[in-house]
């Protein structure tokens, strides 16, 4: 488990450090002879489309989403923490997750959502960076939380006798408290060199929401070592969680041939409920911050898929798939009803 996740803590404090000396020197110099320039002090955002008859189909549309997303993720922390059957590593960290995914839906959409109904979609620029640091801290934790819950599954498939010891509470909770500290430092690490920045000029965002690549690019001054820095620190903590949890994946899938029918079934589908959540997570961030500034149409709808469709697919998947969860929202159900009858 530290191995884990040291592998992404010393590989994104070795990038800052290298960079910061020099990153910080260079922007100042540069700053201080824009000083006396006047500050961009809102930036405009493009949003999807310029047709009014397709923003009003994609308000009604997201809008539909985002209630399911938001109630459905509720549904499933009320139901994990609610539930004694429930009370398992497993469901803790799934519980975990889609209290991040409900935020990680909400940091953004509700303002994208009204702004489909306005001609000029307007942000300021403390909501402008409030927005991109919410976006890599949530994006960072779900991250960390998904290696989480694979080494959950890897401790329960190929060291089963030794689950219970292995994932204590105080581990589960160790699992969370880390995620979010490594998700914190992800956005901290990026966030001083874009704030600082002077913005004098341009501040059209050809997005839906404000994103470090595209904001950077508006500065008065050149970014191209900001930028190095923006896509290397994201590109290596996507890429190294995702290659740690194929490894995982990878060897639970060989330890499970060895097990019965029944449980190779069982296990089958649990898996495939993660592995699915991985790859519709990990796709759209590895493609954005791998191959930036590609093509902007594609862009919008990875941005699109990445902050509005995935945080549905949590409840979805993990429901739809896990007869556990869905017979214990149906005695939760039950016991809503039958407590209000009785009042």
């Amino acid at each position: 488990m530290a191995l884990y996740f040291s592998l992404i803590l010393h590989g994104m404090s070795d990038l800052f450090f290298l960079s910061t000396g020099y990153l910080r020197a260079s922007c100042m110099m540069e700053s201080m002879e824009l000083l006396n320039q006047s500050q961009v002090s809102e930036f405009i955002l493009l949003g999807l489309t310029s047709s009014q008859d397709i923003e009003f189909l994609l308000f009604a549309l997201f809008s539909v989403i985002y209630v399911v997303t938001v109630l459905g993720n509720l549904l499933i922390i009320v139901t994990v923490f609610n539930t004694p059957n429930l009370n398992t590593p497993m469901y803790f960290l799934l519980g975990n997750l889609s209290f991040v995914d409900m935020t990680l839906a909400s940091f953004a959409t509700p303002k994208m959502i009204l702004n489909l109904l306005k001609k000029q979609k307007i942000i300021s620029f403390a909501g402008c960076f409030t927005q991109i640091f919410l976006l890599h801290l949530l994006g960072g934790v779900e991250m960390v939380l998904l290696v989480s819950m694979a080494f959950d599954r890897y401790v329960a498939i190929c060291k089963p006798l030794h689950y219970m010891t292995i994932m204590n509470k105080k581990v589960c909770v160790l699992l969370v408290v880390t995620s979010w500290l490594l998700g914190l430092l992800h956005s901290g690490l990026q966030i001083p060199f874009a704030v600082n920045l002077p913005f004098c000029g341009p501040n059209v965002v050809d997005s839906i929401f404000c994103d470090l690549p595209l904001v950077t690019k508006l500065a008065c001054v050149d970014t191209y070592l900001v930028q190095i820095v923006i896509v290397a620190n994201s590109g290596i903590i996507s890429l190294s969680c995702f290659i740690i949890l194929l490894i995982s994946y990878s060897l639970i899938l060989i330890t499970i041939k060895n097990h019965s029918p029944t449980g190779q079934s069982k296990a089958h589908s649990t898996l495939t409920a993660h592995i699915t959540v991985v790859i519709l997570f990990f796709g759209p961030c590895i493609f954005i911050y791998i191959w930036p500034f590609s093509n902007y149409s594609v862009d919008k709808f990875l941005a699109v898929f990445y902050t509005i469709i995935t945080p549905i697919l949590n409840p979805i998947i993990y429901t739809l798939r896990n007869k556990e969860m869905k017979i214990s929202m149906k005695k939760l159900w039950r016991a809503f009803v039958n407590s209000r009858e009785d009042t």
